[in-house]
């Protein structure tokens, strides 16, 4: 049987050095380029073998890879000049390898080309396409697979008989020609396509490296990362981060580059298409799109084309599913419009899946939070721009303690489709929620997470060490209880603790006096929002535990001699209504698996609570077991807070009618005269991000206008007197801690 090796060679030292080496591997083929074979005319049992020459970098501290020094002198190492070739092969034999892609007979590639491509397509182009992929794939063994890399794209993607049969039908919706559609989706497509070039990821990494690798120490999950490794041999993973740097796509990069994973493609908002920096992210794999673009058939369709080329080939891919970083330490509500697009891949592509890794990435401290504190409290944010890049830069000199990148358990996608009915309405929903509860498992919980968690819970003055080490002692003991992901328990107390407050001190968060007796630390004034950024970035691992305690007050209530069923059924629905109350600010699970949840924190409260009938003297015997471990009010108190000031505005308006974005403005103000007034108890509760939150609650509860044209006025107090009583449970629980402790936290 007749073979051919096709050579993709750019200079007479590659075609030599191809020829060379097949003149030992393949001694009976002769050596052509695609330019000198016509695939019509060659018999179809003839055999094409790929090859082509791979130029790899000089050692560098033992790793090949191109410097920055290479890019300023404009040489590729990768891709050296013709008239550099001969005296690289002869000086670093080393550095000039062949590989060869997967041999395929003539009759295999007509047969795919008839399969996969549209009609028309011309069989020469589609030979030349298979064979610079498939070489490819063999140059990816070589240099490894953090150098895989989707080449080629455009036209992979138009010419599928996929793309040209879904563009006729949307040409058809819009009354088009269908030339005109596919040539508008192909030009928008270019827009945002990221063609990954080595030699880009490398200058990307190392350039921009610098914006964390001083500030942050980087730790990863090891054990998990090996398993992702595992995975990623069969299967594309995209990675799901939660949002809260503008750097955490470079560290999630570094980690993964450090383990050879294959570079994944961003997804990232034009917002941050910065000239010239645009250019060079694009080929390291950034893909930038439009923020918004539902009003937009043809870019919408492109990039369900070009994500459902990305599902298929397998490449890794990561957004952030929140959308934008978190402006208050928590998870913000997911954002569907590309978790539907993967959706819809997977549902078209017969075979096709991927692994969705929820990831979290945590920082002790950010520079970043102050700009968003002041965004959250009403500020204007300011827009990217150069100027902004390197002013960014200049903060980011400084040491901020260590970067967490930790993962979730990572899900089929398709699994997860096929576990839910095709016309379940909130399909996408709990796909996402299920994403955004993993994160939350998944992340740790750090010392500055915990001192905001104390001090922001405590009175509004100043602690000496030991009484914030008295505070965190009972949290410790509860994170270990639960297992839960907790810092270095040396890191709160004794040095280690005075070390976590110089930290948090040192970034502003807190003021230090040290001319008395004993060094005492507080809340710096006007930053109790930021000091709250740290605390939320551990609260949700304390919201079903805070949710027990704010039910508890609710058993006298119900009756006590009814029989064990009808109690548990009434604990239950106070436990969903509670829940109901904060959906706009966590993320539950099932019904099913949160009532379970509770349960567990009960058999930690009062392992005997199946079984007793919840009496007064009961109750207050649980409650005296949990001295020091009451939670509800450092956590729930500013979203009940926020509650209060929304519900209160919205009574004040009777049946006014208002604009959103005018009733929190009016809120903000209301809150900042009711935190003076001692009301609000919580002073990151005046913030635009709660009470966007409070606002969602209150429209899904037909709060803001009414369905059928009714009043909405006695529904809106309703709201009020189910927020008040919840703060009335906090003020309780207050009363309780001050009792058990001796210290008022009011």
């Amino acid at each position: 049987m007749a073979a051919i090796v096709l050579a993709e060679v750019r200079t007479t030292c590659e075609r030599e050095a191809v020829t060379e080496w097949a003149s030992s591997r393949h001694p009976d083929a002769p050596v052509r380029t695609l330019d000198e074979v016509d695939p019509e005319t060659l018999d179809p049992d003839t055999t094409l073998i790929p090859a082509r020459v791979v130029w790899l970098p000089p050692m560098r501290k033992g790793e090949r890879r191109v410097s920055v020094a290479d890019v300023l002198v404009l040489s590729n190492p990768r891709r050296p000049p013709a008239f550099r070739q001969r005296a690289i092969k002869k000086r670093s034999p080393d550095r000039a390898r062949v590989v060869a892609g997967e041999p395929a007979t003539v009759e295999e590639l007509r047969r795919r080309h008839e399969q996969s491509s549209a009609e028309g397509e011309d069989f020469g182009g589609f030979v030349a396409l298979a064979a610079a992929l498939s070489a490819e794939r063999a140059e990816r063994q070589l240099i490894g697979d953090r150098y895989k890399v989707p080449k080629l794209v455009a036209q992979q993607i138009g010419s599928s008989a996929r793309f040209q049969a879904n563009a006729a039908k949307l040409a058809a919706d819009l009354g088009r020609p269908v030339a005109s559609v596919i040539s508008d989706a192909i030009d928008k497509m270019s827009t945002f396509v990221a063609t990954q070039s080595p030699l880009m990821d490398d200058v990307f990494s190392t350039t921009f490296g610098k914006l964390y690798e001083r500030t942050w120490t980087v730790s990863v999950d090891l054990d998990t990362l090996s398993e992702l490794r595992t995975l990623n041999k069969t299967h594309g993973l995209v990675f799901l981060p939660s949002h809260r740097s503008y750097v955490d796509t470079l560290v999630l990069a570094d980690a993964l580059r450090r383990h050879d994973f294959p570079p994944n493609l961003v997804l990232g908002g034009n917002n941050l298409a910065l000239w010239p920096i645009a250019a060079i992210a694009r080929r390291a794999g950034v893909i930038f799109i439009r923020r918004k673009f539902g009003d937009d058939p043809i870019y919408k369709f492109a990039m369900r084309a070009y994500l459902s080329f990305i599902v298929e080939k397998r490449f890794n891919l990561e957004w952030y599913i929140e959308g934008g970083r978190s402006r208050t330490g928590k998870l913000r509500p997911p954002m569907m419009g590309l978790l539907a697009y993967v959706v819809d891949a997977i549902e078209q592509l017969d075979t096709a899946d991927v692994m969705v890794v929820p990831t979290s990435i945590v920082y002790d401290q950010l520079h970043e939070i102050s700009a968003i504190a002041r965004e959250s409290a009403g500020g204007t944010k300011k827009p990217e721009d150069m100027a902004w890049l390197l002013k960014y830069a200049k903060a980011q000199r400084s040491y901020l303690g260590e970067a967490r990148v930790r993962f979730g358990e990572p899900f089929s996608l398709r699994e997860s489709i096929t576990e839910l009915s095709d016309d379940d309405p909130a399909r996408l929903e709990k796909i996402a929620f299920k994403v955004m509860d993993e994160i939350n498992a998944a992340t740790p919980i750090s010392a500055t997470s915990l001192a905001g968690f104390a001090l922001l819970g405590a009175g509004d003055r100043a602690y000496t060490a030991k009484e914030i080490e008295d505070i965190l002692r009972p949290l410790l003991s509860y994170i270990e209880r639960r297992e839960l992901p907790g810092p270095d328990p040396a890191m709160c107390r004794g040095l280690g603790l005075k070390s976590t407050l110089k930290e948090l001190t040192d970034a502003g968060v807190l003021t230090h006096f040290a001319g008395g007796v004993d060094d005492v630390w507080s809340i710096a004034e006007e930053n109790h929002a930021i000091a709250a950024y740290y605390r939320n970035g551990a609260i949700h691992h304390f919201v079903d535990r805070a949710i027990v305690e704010v039910a508890l007050f609710a058993a006298d209530r119900n009756e006590i001699d009814a029989d064990r069923e009808t109690r548990l059924a009434a604990a239950q629905e106070e436990a969903l209504r509670i829940r109901d109350l904060l959906k706009f600010e966590f993320f539950f699970p099932t019904k099913q698996e949160f009532l379970h949840r509770l349960g567990a924190e009960m058999d930690l409260i009062a392992p005997e609570w199946r079984h007793v009938r919840p009496t007064p003297a009961w109750l207050h015997d649980t409650f005296a077991a949990m001295s020091g471990e009451l939670f509800a009010r450092r956590t729930l108190q500013p979203f009940f807070d926020a509650q209060l000031v929304m519900a209160r505005r919205l009574v004040e308006l009777n049946s006014e009618a208002r604009e959103k974005e005018e009733i929190v403005s009016d809120c903000l103000g209301l809150g900042t005269q009711l935190s003076m007034q001692g009301v609000v108890k919580s002073r990151d509760s005046v913030s635009t991000e709660l009470y966007n939150a409070a606002y969602k609650l209150a429209d899904n509860r037909g709060l803001i206008e009414s369905v059928d044209g009714g009043d909405v006025t006695a529904a809106r107090q309703e709201w009020l007197h189910e927020v008040e009583d919840m703060r009335d449970r906090l003020a309780r629980i207050a009363e309780i801690e001050a009792e058990q402790t001796g210290v008022s936290a009011v």
